[in-house]
């Protein structure tokens, strides 16, 4: 079979049963522990022990959700990535993929039900850690990198192309992705930034070409 046909469709999970949401509890839980431990004591003080105690679950239940610590912690952006992708998925088959991806990130930004970045206590505080602690940023990179690729399928999908051999799909949503990260790393150094509004700035820069 040629490796130059498009992949099967990408999907993503389908609304969650009664167990899943009794997972999602239990995975919120100990992430929000291991969050808020850490932002009041420091990486360094944290133990696993902590965030089980915390949330009170066994260790044997963290391991099945997460392979360390640090995931624990950034859980909550992991999650906040899986929104985007959600609102790309949904976007119009039509739209072209960096105004699909820009629209995703706007609908994460306003969703009512789930508060962004700029809304949440101490997520200035957390970005500002993950470019403190290397086990953090390690860890905050895979995260980023995992959920960049699950963007370029979705992509693919909508443009039919092939997400490993066409570069489209990468450029368009790396754009996105460059412009997300330039506007968040802006407003964790300015204690005055506006979160929306860089990244609607950041956005337009992206689109329009850099003057020289």
């Amino acid at each position: 079979m040629s490796t130059d046909q498009p992949p099967a469709p990408v999907t993503l999970p389908a609304q969650p049963g009664r167990r899943d949401r009794k997972a999602r509890r239990t995975r919120e839980a100990m992430a929000d522990a291991a969050l808020h431990l850490t932002l009041e004591h420091g990486l360094a003080a944290l133990a696993v022990e902590h965030v089980t105690d915390a949330a009170d679950v066994s260790r044997r239940t963290f391991s099945r959700y997460f392979a360390s610590r640090e995931e624990a912690v950034l859980d909550c952006l992991r999650a906040d990535f899986t929104r985007i992708n959600q609102a790309l998925a949904a976007r119009p088959p039509a739209e072209a993929p960096y105004a699909a991806y820009r629209a995703a990130v706007t609908a994460w930004l306003h969703d009512p039900d789930h508060p962004a970045w700029h809304l949440r206590p101490g997520m200035r505080a957390l970005f500002a850690l993950i470019d403190e602690e290397p086990a953090l940023t390690a860890a905050y990179r895979r995260i980023a990198v995992a959920e960049e690729e699950q963007s370029i399928r979705l992509v693919a999908d909508r443009l039919g192309l092939h997400p490993e051999t066409d570069l489209r799909p990468a450029v368009a949503v790396g754009l996105g992705v460059a412009a997300l990260h330039a506007a968040t790393r802006t407003w964790v150094r300015d204690p005055a930034g506006d979160l929306p509004a860089l990244i609607d700035r950041a956005f337009d820069l992206v689109a329009a070409e850099p003057p020289r």
